[in-house]
């Protein structure tokens, strides 16, 4: 059943499981216990954060209105965070070496490898600008909540490696599994730093490479930058 569930994603996936042994630098067993700690560092960091706001009280619920303007805010919040925290880690060699490296390390990312970092990394990048986004955009317990499971997927999904049909995330956001796919590349470093939503920080800023998504002949999907493709011509 798993070897024709594994053969049935073949035909989306944008790397071989060959390149993911190849070119990958750490074990699963490593990144499972590195997600595993850093699940639990926001969730103690995010309870923290409500018992310290008092902002554990029931209250009244939100009009639908009122949560999703929250939710609009608490994206471009947090992707104004990471997009410029996350370049600044990519261009300060010390604090690429010795903590953002981690999570490049993973040059074929997968999906349960989507919160693999050093821990310091995590809290500054993650945890910190997803407690900014819920505090600027004044979400109540059972919101931010959502917001945080939302979030969440759609980081997973940047990192699952796959280019399904009908994806909800693909349909609605640029910032899809092909994007981020291209910032992991060895040769992509250096641009592409938006995430998790929108990619409106990196045309802003210049740091916007295009690519395109082709086909490979032995299947699946291969997402090349354009800059790739001028130095093969």
């Amino acid at each position: 059943m798993y070897v024709m569930l594994e053969y049935s994603f073949e035909k989306y996936k944008l790397h071989s499981k060959e390149e993911e042994v190849e070119k990958n630098l750490v074990p699963r067993t490593t990144v499972i216990k590195g997600v595993l700690l850093q699940h639990t560092i926001q969730a103690l960091v995010f309870f923290l954060l409500l018992k310290m706001t008092g902002a554990d009280s029931a209250g009244q619920p939100s009009s639908i209105i009122v949560i999703a303007i929250q939710f609009i805010i608490a994206m471009l919040v947090l992707d104004t965070y990471q997009y410029f925290s996350h370049r600044y880690m990519h261009h300060n060699k010390f604090l690429y070496r010795h903590f953002h490296s981690y999570h490049h390390r993973l040059v074929v990312p997968y999906s349960f490898g989507a919160l693999y970092s050093h821990q310091l990394d995590g809290l500054l990048f993650d945890t910190i600008g997803a407690s900014l986004a819920i505090l600027l955009s004044g979400m109540s317990p059972r919101t931010s909540t959502y917001f945080s499971c939302f979030a969440n997927i759609k980081v997973i999904d940047d990192h699952c490696g796959m280019m399904m049909p009908g994806n909800p995330f693909h349909i609605f956001f640029w910032n899809t599994t092909a994007f981020h796919d291209t910032h992991h590349q060895l040769h992509g470093s250096k641009y592409n730093f938006s995430q998790p939503f929108f990619i409106m920080w990196d045309k802003i800023m210049g740091t916007y490479m295009p690519y395109t998504l082709e086909k490979r002949a032995e299947g699946g999907f291969e997402a090349r930058l354009k800059r790739e493709i001028e130095k093969d011509d």
